[in-house]
Protein backbone atom coordinates (compact mmCIF):
# COMPACT_ATOMS: atom_id res chain seq x y z
CA UNK A 1 0.00 0.00 0.00
CA UNK A 2 1.43 3.57 -1.05
CA UNK A 3 2.15 6.21 1.33
CA UNK A 4 -0.15 9.20 1.08
CA UNK A 5 1.78 11.82 -0.71
CA UNK A 6 3.38 14.79 1.90
CA UNK A 7 0.98 17.06 -0.88
CA UNK A 8 -2.18 16.10 0.61
CA UNK A 9 -1.50 16.99 3.68
CA UNK A 10 -0.98 20.84 2.82
CA UNK A 11 -4.73 21.84 2.62
CA UNK A 12 -4.77 22.15 -1.15
CA UNK A 13 -7.90 20.54 -3.03
CA UNK A 14 -7.15 17.00 -4.88
CA UNK A 15 -8.35 18.51 -8.20
CA UNK A 16 -6.66 22.08 -7.50
CA UNK A 17 -4.70 21.37 -11.10
CA UNK A 18 -7.68 18.94 -12.21
CA UNK A 19 -7.58 19.53 -16.22
CA UNK A 20 -3.62 20.84 -16.56
CA UNK A 21 -0.83 19.65 -18.31
CA UNK A 22 2.62 19.83 -16.71
CA UNK A 23 5.66 18.64 -18.27
CA UNK A 24 8.64 18.02 -15.62
CA UNK A 25 12.02 17.28 -17.61
CA UNK A 26 14.44 14.74 -15.19
CA UNK A 27 11.25 12.95 -13.49
CA UNK A 28 12.61 9.55 -14.02
CA UNK A 29 14.07 9.33 -10.22
CA UNK A 30 14.40 11.92 -7.33
CA UNK A 31 13.33 15.73 -6.81
CA UNK A 32 11.23 15.45 -10.74
CA UNK A 33 10.11 12.34 -9.53
CA UNK A 34 8.22 13.67 -6.10
CA UNK A 35 7.35 16.45 -8.35
CA UNK A 36 5.47 14.35 -10.73
CA UNK A 37 3.53 12.43 -8.06
CA UNK A 38 2.51 15.62 -6.47
CA UNK A 39 1.00 16.65 -9.56
CA UNK A 40 -0.51 13.80 -10.22
CA UNK A 41 -2.06 14.09 -6.79
CA UNK A 42 -3.46 17.37 -7.41
CA UNK A 43 -5.34 16.03 -10.68
CA UNK A 44 -2.69 17.19 -13.47
CA UNK A 45 -1.75 15.56 -16.39
CA UNK A 46 2.01 14.80 -15.82
CA UNK A 47 4.61 14.31 -19.24
CA UNK A 48 8.01 12.23 -17.55
CA UNK A 49 10.35 13.82 -20.31
CA UNK A 50 13.45 11.66 -19.03
CA UNK A 51 16.66 10.74 -20.83
CA UNK A 52 17.09 7.43 -19.60
CA UNK A 53 14.07 4.81 -21.11
CA UNK A 54 14.71 2.47 -17.76
CA UNK A 55 13.89 4.92 -14.91
CA UNK A 56 11.61 7.50 -17.58
CA UNK A 57 9.43 3.84 -18.13
CA UNK A 58 9.72 2.66 -14.39
CA UNK A 59 8.53 6.20 -13.29
CA UNK A 60 5.81 6.18 -15.36
CA UNK A 61 4.88 2.76 -14.39
CA UNK A 62 5.02 2.52 -10.94
CA UNK A 63 3.01 6.58 -10.65
CA UNK A 64 0.40 4.37 -13.15
CA UNK A 65 -0.33 2.08 -10.67
CA UNK A 66 -0.95 4.70 -7.89
CA UNK A 67 -3.08 7.58 -10.41
CA UNK A 68 -4.77 7.63 -13.89
CA UNK A 69 -1.95 5.85 -16.40
CA UNK A 70 -4.15 7.80 -18.63
CA UNK A 71 -2.69 10.92 -16.85
CA UNK A 72 0.75 10.07 -16.94
CA UNK A 73 2.92 10.21 -20.45
CA UNK A 74 6.81 9.54 -20.29
CA UNK A 75 8.73 10.76 -23.39
CA UNK A 76 12.28 10.03 -23.35
CA UNK A 77 13.70 13.39 -23.79
CA UNK A 78 17.33 15.15 -24.31
CA UNK A 79 16.98 18.35 -23.62
CA UNK A 80 19.85 19.86 -25.13
CA UNK A 81 18.96 18.70 -28.09
CA UNK A 82 16.24 20.45 -30.56
CA UNK A 83 14.54 17.85 -32.18
CA UNK A 84 14.08 15.54 -29.36
CA UNK A 85 12.73 18.78 -27.25
CA UNK A 86 10.47 19.30 -30.87
CA UNK A 87 9.34 15.82 -30.28
CA UNK A 88 8.54 16.04 -26.97
CA UNK A 89 6.46 18.97 -27.64
CA UNK A 90 4.70 16.74 -30.10
CA UNK A 91 3.64 14.36 -28.25
CA UNK A 92 2.51 16.04 -25.18
CA UNK A 93 0.09 18.34 -27.48
CA UNK A 94 -1.12 15.33 -29.38
CA UNK A 95 -2.24 13.01 -26.06
CA UNK A 96 -3.15 16.35 -23.91
CA UNK A 97 -3.81 18.99 -26.46
CA UNK A 98 -1.71 21.75 -24.72
CA UNK A 99 1.07 22.05 -22.23
CA UNK A 100 0.15 24.54 -18.89
CA UNK A 101 3.52 24.61 -17.20
CA UNK A 102 7.34 23.38 -17.72
CA UNK A 103 9.21 22.45 -14.83
CA UNK A 104 13.45 22.58 -15.85
CA UNK A 105 14.34 19.79 -13.44
CA UNK A 106 16.85 17.87 -15.56
CA UNK A 107 20.33 18.59 -14.31
CA UNK A 108 23.69 17.30 -14.42
CA UNK A 109 26.30 18.02 -11.79
CA UNK A 110 29.62 18.51 -12.88
CA UNK A 111 32.38 19.47 -10.26
CA UNK A 112 35.82 20.52 -9.60
CA UNK A 113 37.99 23.44 -9.61
CA UNK A 114 37.22 25.74 -12.57
CA UNK A 115 40.89 25.56 -13.10
CA UNK A 116 41.27 22.35 -13.69
CA UNK A 117 37.62 21.07 -14.87
CA UNK A 118 38.34 20.05 -18.39
CA UNK A 119 36.41 22.21 -21.05
CA UNK A 120 34.34 19.14 -22.34
CA UNK A 121 32.15 18.89 -18.61
CA UNK A 122 31.75 22.67 -19.26
CA UNK A 123 29.81 21.77 -22.65
CA UNK A 124 28.34 19.23 -21.36
CA UNK A 125 26.95 21.28 -18.40
CA UNK A 126 26.05 23.85 -20.45
CA UNK A 127 23.49 21.52 -23.14
CA UNK A 128 21.58 20.42 -20.20
CA UNK A 129 21.87 23.40 -17.40
CA UNK A 130 21.26 26.41 -19.86
CA UNK A 131 21.09 25.12 -23.37
CA UNK A 132 17.81 22.57 -22.35
CA UNK A 133 15.49 24.95 -20.46
CA UNK A 134 16.23 27.51 -23.56
CA UNK A 135 15.10 25.50 -26.09
CA UNK A 136 11.99 24.37 -23.94
CA UNK A 137 10.91 28.24 -23.68
CA UNK A 138 11.31 28.35 -27.08
CA UNK A 139 9.19 25.73 -28.18
CA UNK A 140 6.83 25.80 -25.02
CA UNK A 141 6.50 29.37 -24.26
CA UNK A 142 4.73 30.94 -27.49
CA UNK A 143 1.63 28.26 -27.37
CA UNK A 144 1.30 29.93 -23.20
CA UNK A 145 1.45 33.35 -24.73
CA UNK A 146 -1.13 32.65 -26.95
CA UNK A 147 -3.74 31.51 -24.61
CA UNK A 148 -3.12 34.16 -22.05
CA UNK A 149 -2.01 31.28 -19.70
CA UNK A 150 1.14 28.93 -18.56
CA UNK A 151 4.41 28.73 -16.26
CA UNK A 152 7.53 28.29 -16.63
CA UNK A 153 10.12 27.23 -13.85
CA UNK A 154 13.33 27.38 -13.76
CA UNK A 155 15.27 25.59 -11.37
CA UNK A 156 18.18 27.58 -9.79
CA UNK A 157 21.58 27.08 -7.53
CA UNK A 158 24.32 29.45 -6.58
CA UNK A 159 27.07 30.45 -4.74
CA UNK A 160 29.52 26.80 -3.63
CA UNK A 161 33.02 26.37 -4.77
CA UNK A 162 34.20 23.43 -6.73
CA UNK A 163 30.73 23.57 -8.21
CA UNK A 164 31.31 26.23 -10.56
CA UNK A 165 30.71 24.08 -13.64
CA UNK A 166 27.51 23.31 -12.43
CA UNK A 167 26.38 26.32 -10.31
CA UNK A 168 27.60 28.72 -13.58
CA UNK A 169 24.69 27.66 -15.51
CA UNK A 170 21.99 27.09 -13.16
CA UNK A 171 22.69 30.56 -11.70
CA UNK A 172 22.51 31.76 -15.97
CA UNK A 173 18.57 30.11 -15.12
CA UNK A 174 18.08 32.97 -12.97
CA UNK A 175 18.64 35.52 -15.83
CA UNK A 176 17.18 33.59 -17.93
CA UNK A 177 14.10 33.66 -16.12
CA UNK A 178 14.13 37.48 -15.25
CA UNK A 179 14.78 38.37 -18.95
CA UNK A 180 11.50 35.92 -19.86
CA UNK A 181 9.05 37.60 -17.35
CA UNK A 182 10.41 40.84 -18.31
CA UNK A 183 9.34 39.85 -22.10
CA UNK A 184 6.27 38.18 -20.76
CA UNK A 185 4.90 41.39 -18.83
CA UNK A 186 1.27 41.17 -19.42
CA UNK A 187 0.84 37.94 -21.27
CA UNK A 188 -0.51 35.65 -18.60
CA UNK A 189 2.74 33.20 -18.74
CA UNK A 190 4.38 33.04 -15.20
CA UNK A 191 8.13 32.36 -15.18
CA UNK A 192 10.72 32.20 -12.13
CA UNK A 193 13.03 30.09 -10.46
CA UNK A 194 12.72 28.17 -7.63
CA UNK A 195 15.60 26.42 -5.47
CA UNK A 196 15.36 23.09 -3.74
CA UNK A 197 17.57 23.71 -1.17
CA UNK A 198 20.36 20.73 0.19
CA UNK A 199 18.06 17.48 -0.80
CA UNK A 200 20.01 14.19 -0.71
CA UNK A 201 19.30 13.30 -4.06
CA UNK A 202 21.89 10.86 -5.26
CA UNK A 203 23.29 13.43 -7.74
CA UNK A 204 23.56 15.66 -4.84
CA UNK A 205 25.09 12.84 -2.27
CA UNK A 206 27.91 12.30 -5.09
CA UNK A 207 28.71 15.64 -5.18
CA UNK A 208 28.88 16.09 -1.05
CA UNK A 209 31.42 13.51 -1.29
CA UNK A 210 33.74 15.40 -3.18
CA UNK A 211 32.94 18.86 -2.26
CA UNK A 212 33.00 18.60 1.14
CA UNK A 213 36.96 16.94 1.34
CA UNK A 214 37.94 19.71 -0.78
CA UNK A 215 36.39 22.14 1.55
CA UNK A 216 38.46 20.52 4.70
CA UNK A 217 35.18 18.97 6.17
CA UNK A 218 33.45 15.08 6.65
CA UNK A 219 30.38 14.74 4.71
CA UNK A 220 28.97 15.03 8.26
CA UNK A 221 30.21 17.92 8.97
CA UNK A 222 29.48 19.93 5.53
CA UNK A 223 25.21 18.35 6.41
CA UNK A 224 25.47 19.71 9.86
CA UNK A 225 26.67 23.27 8.12
CA UNK A 226 23.90 23.24 6.06
CA UNK A 227 21.18 21.66 8.24
CA UNK A 228 19.33 24.76 7.73
CA UNK A 229 18.52 24.48 4.45
CA UNK A 230 18.30 20.31 4.20
CA UNK A 231 14.89 19.29 2.89
CA UNK A 232 13.80 15.57 2.15
CA UNK A 233 13.22 14.29 -1.40
CA UNK A 234 9.79 14.18 -1.39
CA UNK A 235 9.42 17.94 0.49
CA UNK A 236 11.38 19.55 -2.09
CA UNK A 237 9.21 17.87 -4.84
CA UNK A 238 6.17 18.90 -3.63
CA UNK A 239 7.34 21.96 -2.96
CA UNK A 240 7.69 22.28 -7.37
CA UNK A 241 4.33 20.99 -7.92
CA UNK A 242 3.03 24.04 -4.81
CA UNK A 243 4.95 26.34 -7.02
CA UNK A 244 2.84 25.82 -9.93
CA UNK A 245 -0.17 25.93 -8.05
CA UNK A 246 1.04 29.42 -6.58
CA UNK A 247 2.76 30.38 -10.02
CA UNK A 248 0.67 34.19 -10.20
CA UNK A 249 2.16 34.71 -6.77
CA UNK A 250 5.67 33.77 -7.55
CA UNK A 251 6.08 35.28 -10.87
CA UNK A 252 9.26 37.19 -11.44
CA UNK A 253 10.57 35.73 -8.46
CA UNK A 254 13.85 33.52 -7.20
CA UNK A 255 12.05 31.62 -4.61
CA UNK A 256 12.99 27.85 -2.56
CA UNK A 257 11.15 24.57 -2.51
CA UNK A 258 10.28 25.79 1.18
CA UNK A 259 8.73 29.30 0.45
CA UNK A 260 5.96 27.48 -1.99
CA UNK A 261 5.27 24.99 1.00
CA UNK A 262 4.42 27.24 2.95
CA UNK A 263 2.56 29.17 0.63
CA UNK A 264 -0.02 25.73 0.36
CA UNK A 265 0.58 26.06 4.46
CA UNK A 266 2.17 28.61 6.65
CA UNK A 267 2.94 26.54 9.45
CA UNK A 268 5.00 23.95 7.44
CA UNK A 269 8.19 23.97 8.47
CA UNK A 270 8.12 26.91 10.93
CA UNK A 271 11.24 27.77 13.91
CA UNK A 272 11.11 29.55 16.46
CA UNK A 273 12.41 32.09 14.11
CA UNK A 274 9.17 31.96 12.12
CA UNK A 275 6.13 30.68 12.81
CA UNK A 276 3.60 31.75 15.82
CA UNK A 277 5.64 34.43 18.61
CA UNK A 278 4.12 36.07 21.24
CA UNK A 279 5.49 39.72 22.95
CA UNK A 280 4.49 39.79 26.89
CA UNK A 281 5.78 43.67 27.28
CA UNK A 282 2.93 45.77 26.50
CA UNK A 283 4.93 48.74 26.21
CA UNK A 284 7.22 46.41 23.39
CA UNK A 285 4.09 45.54 22.19
CA UNK A 286 3.44 49.24 21.42
CA UNK A 287 6.28 49.90 20.02
CA UNK A 288 6.75 47.48 17.52
CA UNK A 289 2.49 48.14 16.09
CA UNK A 290 3.49 52.28 15.89
CA UNK A 291 6.51 50.92 14.19
CA UNK A 292 5.14 48.38 12.09
CA UNK A 293 2.70 51.54 10.58
CA UNK A 294 5.77 53.59 10.04
CA UNK A 295 7.04 50.75 7.51
CA UNK A 296 3.81 50.34 6.10
CA UNK A 297 3.32 53.87 5.50
CA UNK A 298 7.27 54.17 3.85
CA UNK A 299 6.49 51.36 1.12
CA UNK A 300 3.32 52.90 0.34
CA UNK A 301 4.62 56.04 -0.32
CA UNK A 302 7.09 54.62 -2.31
CA UNK A 303 4.86 52.48 -4.47
CA UNK A 304 2.42 55.32 -4.64
CA UNK A 305 4.99 56.68 -6.40
CA UNK A 306 6.38 54.29 -8.70
CA UNK A 307 2.72 55.38 -10.31
CA UNK A 308 4.61 58.35 -11.96
CA UNK A 309 7.32 56.43 -13.48
CA UNK A 310 6.97 55.95 -17.59
CA UNK A 311 5.59 52.33 -17.80
CA UNK A 312 8.49 50.89 -18.69
CA UNK A 313 10.71 52.33 -15.74
CA UNK A 314 7.48 51.32 -13.69
CA UNK A 315 7.50 47.85 -14.63
CA UNK A 316 11.33 47.29 -13.69
CA UNK A 317 10.78 48.94 -10.56
CA UNK A 318 7.74 46.30 -9.65
CA UNK A 319 9.72 43.14 -10.80
CA UNK A 320 12.94 44.50 -9.22
CA UNK A 321 11.19 44.98 -5.61
CA UNK A 322 8.92 41.30 -5.88
CA UNK A 323 12.62 39.53 -6.75
CA UNK A 324 14.40 40.85 -3.78
CA UNK A 325 11.61 41.29 -0.78
CA UNK A 326 10.09 37.94 -2.09
CA UNK A 327 6.54 39.08 -2.55
CA UNK A 328 4.97 42.04 -4.21
CA UNK A 329 4.48 45.30 -2.32
CA UNK A 330 0.77 44.86 -2.15
CA UNK A 331 1.32 41.75 -0.33
CA UNK A 332 3.99 43.30 2.15
CA UNK A 333 1.53 45.74 2.68
CA UNK A 334 -1.09 43.11 3.51
CA UNK A 335 1.13 41.85 5.74
CA UNK A 336 2.39 44.68 7.83
CA UNK A 337 -1.29 45.77 7.99
CA UNK A 338 -2.51 42.93 9.59
CA UNK A 339 0.75 42.33 11.90
CA UNK A 340 0.34 45.95 13.47
CA UNK A 341 -3.73 44.99 13.62
CA UNK A 342 -2.18 41.87 16.12
CA UNK A 343 0.17 43.72 17.74
CA UNK A 344 -2.99 46.19 18.66
CA UNK A 345 -5.01 43.66 19.65
CA UNK A 346 -2.89 41.67 21.97
CA UNK A 347 -2.80 38.11 19.83
CA UNK A 348 -0.25 36.06 18.92
CA UNK A 349 0.97 36.86 15.27
CA UNK A 350 3.34 34.97 12.59
CA UNK A 351 6.66 36.24 12.17
CA UNK A 352 6.93 37.64 8.37
CA UNK A 353 10.29 37.72 6.45
CA UNK A 354 11.22 41.05 7.40
CA UNK A 355 14.68 40.30 6.27
CA UNK A 356 13.43 39.94 2.64
CA UNK A 357 12.68 43.70 3.12
CA UNK A 358 15.79 45.08 4.88
CA UNK A 359 17.44 43.21 2.03
CA UNK A 360 15.78 44.86 -0.46
CA UNK A 361 16.79 48.60 0.98
CA UNK A 362 20.32 47.31 1.54
CA UNK A 363 19.69 46.32 -2.49
CA UNK A 364 18.38 49.66 -3.09
CA UNK A 365 21.20 51.71 -1.50
CA UNK A 366 23.63 49.66 -3.95
CA UNK A 367 21.36 50.52 -6.78
CA UNK A 368 22.02 54.48 -5.80
CA UNK A 369 25.81 54.18 -5.45
CA UNK A 370 26.03 52.83 -9.24
CA UNK A 371 23.36 55.39 -10.83
CA UNK A 372 23.79 58.78 -8.60
CA UNK A 373 27.11 60.63 -9.76
CA UNK A 374 26.66 63.71 -7.96
CA UNK A 375 28.21 62.75 -4.05
CA UNK A 376 25.66 65.41 -1.95
CA UNK A 377 22.96 63.46 -3.61
CA UNK A 378 23.85 60.23 -3.23
CA UNK A 379 24.27 60.96 0.20
CA UNK A 380 21.02 62.12 1.06
CA UNK A 381 19.57 59.24 -0.88
CA UNK A 382 21.50 56.48 1.09
CA UNK A 383 20.38 58.70 4.53
CA UNK A 384 16.39 57.98 3.61
CA UNK A 385 17.37 54.76 1.99
CA UNK A 386 19.56 53.69 5.32
CA UNK A 387 16.66 55.27 7.76
CA UNK A 388 13.80 52.84 6.42
CA UNK A 389 16.28 50.10 6.24
CA UNK A 390 16.74 50.90 10.14
CA UNK A 391 13.29 51.10 10.47
CA UNK A 392 13.00 47.28 9.72
CA UNK A 393 15.86 46.24 11.01
CA UNK A 394 14.56 47.60 14.62
CA UNK A 395 10.95 46.21 13.82
CA UNK A 396 12.97 42.62 13.41
CA UNK A 397 14.30 43.13 17.16
CA UNK A 398 11.63 44.08 18.84
CA UNK A 399 9.49 41.20 17.43
CA UNK A 400 12.37 39.13 18.17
Amino acid sequence: MTDSPLISTLGLAQDTLKGKTVIVTGAGGGIGYEAARALLWLGANVVIAEIDPESGGQAAKTLGGEFDPERILFVQTDVGEEASVENLYQQAVSRFGKADAVINNATIAVLGLVTELPIEKWDASYRVNLRGPVLLAKRFIPDMSRRGYGSFLCVSSTGAAYLGGYETFKAAQVHLSTTLDAELEGSGVNVFTIGPGLVPTQTATAAVKQVAPAMGMSEEEFYELNRGAMLSVEEAGAGFAAAVVFADKFKGMEISSIQALKAADISYGSSLAEGQSTIRSAETRWQAAELCKQVWTTLKEQSDGWKTRSIFERQWVIRDFRKTAGMSVEEWLDILHHLAMDLQSGTDFTLPPLERLSGYYDHLAELAKGYEKDPQKLEENLTHVYHWRDEVIELIRLLR
